[in-house]
């Protein structure tokens, strides 16, 4: 129960209900405006279907901008170009979305401005940000993904060529550079994870004391939970981008090593590219004895794939959130993941092992040992899997700890005095 509703404008993708940010996304609108926030959405493309339970949502009203980019077109035949021309499209359109800000906030104040997923956007028009507080609510950061790229750059070039590589560096340095200068307009940042909050931290100089920790919501029935006894073989699902920082060169070497020792583990990788980084030349070095590459599956089947899996596998090198993470969660279906993975940070250590990032005899011990847990005990495993999903990222409790943020952020902000100015830069406890 809110006790201040507030009149929110929202920028950011458009939702969806296949996971991913848009599936997040969805989660947010839906939990806040239910909170009974009324929130003014407004998105850069030109018009799409929201899902219907955010349509009949009286709380949400949906404005929408002029971009419109499409697949296979000559701006965007290559994933090169996509990424370049995406990014381009998407800032022209936010740009000519702040005409439709002003208008509606001189009718209709806005108490907040909450940018989602995206840290550089220009939507937001000057004259609104000196007076309504803006918060930013980002899913990643261009200096962890350059220096990702950098610090795996023989990798990089063992899939890509130097001039494609040097491109996509370049890229992200000029994102770098602008998101350092925009994040710290905001009054808060709402971190999806204590590791990612440290990175912005120190990467962009923005002050610790005016962020807030804050996990990503999962839609739990979305993910029916298994109940199933260890397979036979047990299957260690990888699940993602297969691109830079994902540990791609570490599952091969895992897959490897859980051969060698004579493991009957077969390794699943499920998943395709990102538009600007493509690992998948990497994955020619799987032994086909015990591993496979199964390509990438649509949003609809991941429920499946993890239904079938015992065990999911994350061994990212950076990893603000990796919503795959809560979803084997929320499926009950244990997980091993590096300690740069920002979702399993306050899960029980007995269905989320950590490991060092590029640690592989850390993390083949840890499967081997989780995978024995699974063989022991597999409903106790797989029913505490699902409620640490449950505890941790049910759309109503994050969306809870949102609201509660924001309101702190707009009482804080409307008070005159500089004792309630400082609260308003309080972090609420994660």
């Amino acid at each position: 129960m809110v006790t201040q509703p507030l009149h929110i404008a929202w920028l950011g993708p458009a939702p969806g209900e296949d996971g991913g940010v848009p599936g997040v996304c969805a989660e947010l609108l839906h939990g806040l405006a239910g909170l009974g926030h009324r929130i003014d959405c407004f998105f850069p493309s030109s018009g799409q279907t929201v899902p219907a339970r955010l349509a009949a949502q009286e709380n949400l009203t949906f404005n929408w901008g002029t971009s419109r980019w499409q697949w296979d077109r000559w701006y965007s035949r290559t994933r090169i170009t996509a990424f370049a021309s995406g990014m381009a499209a998407r800032g022209v359109a936010s740009l000519l979305l702040r005409r439709q800000i002003i208008r509606r906030h001189g009718a209709d104040p806005y108490d907040v401005v909450y940018q989602f997923s995206s840290i550089e956007s220009p939507a937001v028009p000057t004259s609104v940000r000196r007076t309504v507080p803006l918060v930013i609510h980002p899913e990643t950061h261009s200096a962890g993904e350059l220096r990702s790229l950098i610090a795996e750059r023989r990798l990089s070039l063992r899939c890509q060529s130097r001039v494609r590589f040097a491109s996509i560096a370049a890229i992200m340095l000029l994102r770098a550079v602008m998101q350092r200068r925009r994040i710290n307009r905001a009054r808060l940042l709402i971190c999806i994870s204590r590791v990612f909050r440290d990175h912005l931290v120190r990467d962009y100089g923005f002050p610790a004391n005016a962020t807030v920790v804050v996990a990503n919501p999962v839609r739990l029935e979305r993910f029916p939970v298994s109940r199933k006894a260890l397979g036979q073989p047990p299957t260690v699902l990888v699940l993602g981008r297969i691109a830079v920082r994902k540990g791609v060169d570490d599952v091969v070497a895992v897959a490897a090593a859980l051969l060698e020792g004579g493991s009957q583990v077969r390794v699943r990788v499920v998943g395709g590219p990102s538009l600007w980084s493509d690992y998948t030349k990497l994955l020619e070095d799987l032994p086909p004895e015990n591993a496979e590459y199964a390509g990438q599956v649509p949003p609809s089947e991941v429920p499946a794939e993890l239904a079938r899996a015992d065990v999911l596998l994350q061994p990212s090198s950076y990893e603000p959130f990796a919503l795959t993470v809560a979803e084997a969660l929320a499926a009950g279906v244990p997980v091993v993941a590096t300690s740069e993975v920002g979702a399993i940070e306050q899960v029980d250590r007995s269905v989320a092992a950590e490991t060092h990032p590029g640690d592989v005899p850390a993390i083949v011990a840890a499967i081997v040992e989780m995978l024995d847990r699974v063989a022991k005990d597999p409903e106790e495993v797989r029913a505490k899997a699902h409620a640490e999903a449950e505890r941790l990222f049910a759309p109503e409790l994050v969306c809870g700890q949102i609201s509660t943020a924001l309101e702190r952020l707009v009482a804080g902000s409307t008070d005159g005095s500089a004792a309630a100015g400082k609260a308003g830069r309080d972090p609420v406890p994660a």
